[in-house]
């Protein structure tokens, strides 16, 4: 090899330290499956608590379902009138209570637990010292309190089945009934996504949490058509479902449990208001969770 050669040759060789340099770069590059570290670290924590999720899905439905049943179905012994078709009451409140289940998972899920990685034991920061992304340890939050919903969800539609079975046979759509899982699941993620959002921007606890407890989610629970269509409430209130995301997850699951008579169009507006909340909702968290990394 010529002189000029060996010269060239050596000039091009990277040196140490651009090697290292090289080397950080590929270290600080967010993974490719980072979504599903944080996912599984959101799961496998759930197991401190194991014991009260498995509790509260199995408890809430019984205990709501009985309830209805023997208690306040057997006072209104009246079927619901709902845009023109008459159900009886069990069959009628039954999905919304599913739909209810899932928006209260996505109330425990996206708000102490969020405060907690950027305030209290601030595992965020950790995740996002590893090769790991804001947007991913976000929606690996999102994807870990989706796995919790459905597995609330899938045990609530077992007892919703079972009930329907027993107290009402006959009444259960069964080739469209199980789309009330997804349905459940949409409409935690449409109320816990710009939830979890709005904890990322807290900075110190003062009862925010306590707040969208009360005026918020009981308020959206009372007044969604849970427990009466809406069409018998004062106008007022009417506005109230609409813009509740528990409301359209509700009709969408009568549609699909005992056949609900719905337009398409109508369909569309209830599944795409659903999405819409839930899309903005994980773009805006990405954003906030960026800038409250970043400090």
């Amino acid at each position: 090899m010529s002189e000029s050669t060996t010269g060239a040759a050596e000039t091009t060789a990277p040196t140490l330290d651009e090697l290292r340099a090289e080397a950080l770069a590929w270290g600080r590059r967010p993974r490719r499956r980072g979504l599903w570290y944080v996912t599984e670290h959101m799961v496998r924590a759930m197991r401190a608590y194991g014991w009260t999720i498995i509790v509260g899905a199995l408890g809430q439905p019984i205990l709501y379902l009985l309830g209805l049943a023997l208690g306040l179905a057997a006072i209104i012994d009246a079927p619901v009138e709902d845009a023109g078709q008459t159900v009886p009451y069990l069959v009628f409140v039954a999905p919304a209570l599913l739909m209810t289940a899932a928006i209260s998972v996505a109330t425990e899920e996206f708000t102490y637990p969020v405060m907690s990685g950027f305030k209290w034991r601030r595992y965020f920061f950790g995740f996002s010292a590893s090769p790991l992304s804001p947007g991913q340890i976000a929606g690996g939050v999102a994807m870990g309190a989706a796995a919790r919903m459905i597995v609330t969800v899938t045990l609530y539609f077992a007892f919703i089945a079972l009930f329907f079975a027993v107290l009402q046979p006959g009444d259960l759509v069964p080739q469209t009934a199980w789309l009330a899982i997804p349905i459940g699941l949409l409409a935690g993620l449409s109320f816990g996504a710009p939830l979890m959002a709005y904890a990322a921007s807290i900075v110190d606890d003062k009862g925010q949490f306590a707040l969208v407890q009360r005026f918020i989610f009981m308020p959206m629970f009372l007044f969604s058509g849970t427990f009466y269509p809406i069409a018998i409430s004062p106008a007022p209130l009417q506005w109230v479902a609409w813009i509740s995301p528990l409301w359209h997850a509700s009709e969408l699951g009568r549609a699909v449990t005992y056949g609900k008579e719905m337009s398409a169009a109508m369909a569309g507006v209830h599944i795409g208001y659903l999405v819409v909340l839930s899309v903005a909702g994980l773009l805006l968290a990405r954003v906030l969770f960026e800038r409250r990394l970043a400090r």
